[in-house]
C-alpha cells in the first residue's frame, strides 16, 4: 500500500532504508585532536574533476567543527568497523578511543582497515532541505581491494563478505 503522505517520517525512513549503502567516516584534526562524523549518504559525482558528495544534517553539532578544515579524510568503512562506526557517531565519550588512524600532513584523519581512503577538500555546499549537500574534491586516494565494506541497510549495519575478483 502506497503511503499518501511522503512527509510521514517513519514511512520515509523505512523506504529510504531499503536502499543499501556503504558507510564512511569523515574526519579531520581540530586543535590537535581527531573530530569526525559518519554518513551513509556518500556518492561518487564526477571523474573530471574528481568529486564526491556527502549529505550533512543541519542539526549536526560536529559538522561545524569539520566544515572549515583544509582537508577531510573520508574512510570507506570496512566490515570490521561496526564498533568504530557507532563510537564515532555517538554523542558522548571519546569518539576515537582505541581507533587506529593516520593523519595526513594537511590534517585529514583516515581510519586504518578501511576499504578506501579519500583525502578531500570542500568544493561547495548547497542547502538541500534539512541537510547540506557537500561536494568534495578528491585530492588523493588509496583503495584496499582486500577489505570488505561495511553496509547500512534497514537502519542496521551489516558486514558484506569479501567478493571474489
Amino acid at each position: 500500500m502506497i503511503v499518501p503522505d511522503p512527509t510521514e517520517t517513519s514511512a520515509l525512513r523505512q523506504a529510504y532504508g531499503t536502499f543499501p549503502s556503504g558507510v564512511i567516516a569523515i574526519c579531520a584534526l581540530r586543535d590537535g585532536a581527531p573530530v569526525g562524523i559518519v554518513a551513509s549518504s556518500f556518492v561518487a559525482v564526477s571523474m573530471d574533476p574528481p568529486l564526491v558528495s556527502i549529505c550533512v544534517q543541519h542539526t549536526s553539532t560536529t559538522w561545524p567543527l569539520l566544515a572549515d578544515r583544509p582537508r577531510l579524510g573520508l574512510s570507506v568503512l570496512g566490515a570490521t568497523h561496526d564498533l568504530a562506526c557507532r563510537q564515532i557517531a555517538s554523542k558522548t565519550g571519546d569518539r576515537f578511543a582505541g581507533i587506529d588512524y593516520v593523519v595526513t600532513d594537511e590534517g585529514a584523519v583516515l581510519l586504518n582497515e578501511a576499504a578506501s581512503w579519500l583525502d578531500c577538500s570542500i568544493h561547495t555546499a548547497v542547502p538541500a532541505g534539512d541537510h547540506d549537500l557537500v561536494l568534495l574534491r578528491v585530492e588523493a586516494l588509496q583503495a584496499y581491494d582486500d577489505v570488505a565494506p561495511l553496509i547500512f541497510h534497514g537502519s542496521r549495519l551489516h558486514a558484506l563478505p569479501a567478493l571474489a575478483t
